[in-house]
């Protein structure tokens, strides 16, 4: 019993703490051309429901504006349908969730391209 109740109260602290960080929008700064190949590997989870990842592969020599884009692409193909994604000022991309989904917090899990940097923000 005692077990559960602590695993219980660890799921409240967890789900208190996501909601704390979501928003219905963020966007991701990217700054800096891709110096090798390698890829980008974000998380968008919903304040209640399963995360979703995308990954996108970054070559080398891409452009911050290009590098933008290719994430762009790869947050389309796996969360368009429950986000609306797009570019702004060529280096950002934006993540607006559509009418009916839960605020949510975007995650960089992996980013091995040597050279870019990430800086997501709430909007």
């Amino acid at each position: 019993m005692r077990t559960f109740l602590a695993g219980l109260g660890l799921a409240l602290v967890a789900t208190v703490a996501l909601a704390a960080g979501t928003s219905n929008k963020w966007r991701l700064q990217f700054s800096g051309g891709a110096d090798s190949d390698g890829r980008i590997v974000l998380e968008i989870t919903p304040a209640e429901g399963e995360p979703m990842r995308a990954t996108a592969e970054i070559r080398k020599g891409r452009g911050e504006n290009a590098v933008a884009r290719d994430v762009r692409d790869a947050l389309r193909a796996q969360v368009g349908k429950r986000y609306h994604v797009e570019t702004d000022d060529g280096e950002d991309v934006l993540v607006k969730k559509r009418r009916g989904e839960r605020d949510f917090i975007v995650t960089i899990v992996e980013n091995s391209v040597q050279g870019v940097r990430i800086n997501p923000e709430t909007e």
